[in-house]
């Protein structure tokens, strides 16, 4: 069987495709008490298509979007809470917005579209494999489902109005195809940093950013690790949880779910504390209240499920049983969200 129970964490799997575990913070160049600091005086200027800016600059509401290249190439410029820069390709040779470095990870075709969807900046997997055979120069048609790529996760993006793109560096050399590393802290880095970072101050469309930039006037900035946005957090959950289900050990990727233990709506993070790896029909029954984890880490499943559907015979086998739990403490799934989630959502 898959992993062990309760406090002995899980087994590793070397096929999961996942590695990067993510933290839970602030928004970005906030302070205060629960806040990693880290240096980000490196920057990263990414280069990518119109397309892609022109699709996501329309979607204001993504928290977090897949900056994503055709092979399996890996990223090691930034560290996570680096700042990472969009230069579109000529004609408009401009920076058109930026980002935090939230992650990297290599992933299949089909999970990249499946966890970012429109956030890969194209509006259809149809589109995804087009493009990526283009870039490929090929048509696309020999990239299966299982094609890795990699895809550089970006928080808190922010794209500017064409009014506002920024130049880019002056010493950028055209023979540079997919993106420079830059010192923030002086030259053109820091010209462009700060460029940046007053278009952010004054855009409506920059939560997160606006109040941070101005405390040191636009600086050689200072990040926090980024907190996880919703598909991160998916990631993490699964990685933490070696990429099984915590109540039935399955660990077929395309039916798992990251379940929030305590909605976000409600006022849940994006953290793996928070977070319990589920199979899509307990992920569901969990949401409804007709299931829950106990802060014991056994599973319950609720009267109201028989009484309700004269069913149910399925789940009443793992009634009792224990679930999975990380290796690593801080992983955990937190006692007072299981309580919250017993007391509130469950019909126990």
């Amino acid at each position: 069987m898959h992993g062990r129970r309760l406090a002995q964490g899980s087994e590793r799997l070397s096929s999961c495709p996942l590695s990067a575990r993510g933290l839970e913070t602030r928004p970005p160049f906030t302070r205060g008490p629960r806040a990693a600091i880290l240096p980000a005086v490196r920057g990263y200027v990414g280069v990518t298509d119109f397309g892609w800016y022109r699709h996501l600059s329309a979607r204001p509401h993504l928290d977090e979007v897949n900056f994503w290249r055709p092979g399996g190439a890996g990223f090691r410029a930034l560290p996570e809470g680096g700042l990472f820069f969009f230069k579109l390709k000529a004609p408009h040779n401009a920076i058109a917005g930026f980002g935090q470095f939230a992650r990297f990870e290599r992933m299949p075709r089909w999970l990249a579209w499946e966890v970012f969807g429109e956030a890969n900046g194209v509006t259809s997997e149809r589109a995804l494999v087009e493009r990526l055979g283009r870039l490929a120069r090929g048509s696309g048609r020999d990239l299966r489902r299982e094609t890795l790529i990699g895809c550089i996760f970006v928080a808190f993006p922010v794209f500017f109005d064409p009014d506002d793109w920024v130049d880019p560096p002056r010493d950028w050399s055209p023979n540079v195809v997919s993106g420079a590393g830059y010192d923030l802290s002086s030259g053109e880095g820091l010209r462009v940093w700060r460029e940046c970072a007053e278009r952010a101050a004054r855009s409506t469309s920059a939560e997160g950013w606006s109040d941070s930039v101005t405390t040191d006037r636009y600086g050689a900035p200072i990040s926090v690790r980024p907190r996880l946005g919703q598909r991160s957090f998916r990631l993490a959950v699964l990685e933490a949880y070696d990429g099984a289900c915590a109540v039935t050990t399955e660990h077929s990727l395309p039916v798992l779910d990251a379940a929030h233990i305590k909605p976000y709506g409600d006022g849940g993070a994006h953290a793996v504390s928070n977070g319990l790896p589920l199979r899509k029909d307990l992920h569901r029954l969990f949401d409804l209240g007709f299931v829950t984890v106990r802060p014991d880490a056994t599973f319950a499943v609720s009267r109201s499920l028989r009484e309700e559907y004269e069913n149910g015979r399925t789940y009443y086998a793992l009634d009792g049983a224990g679930v999975l739990l990380p290796r690593a403490m801080e992983d955990r799934p937190r006692a007072e969200l299981l309580e919250w989630h017993g007391d509130v959502v469950y019909r126990g």
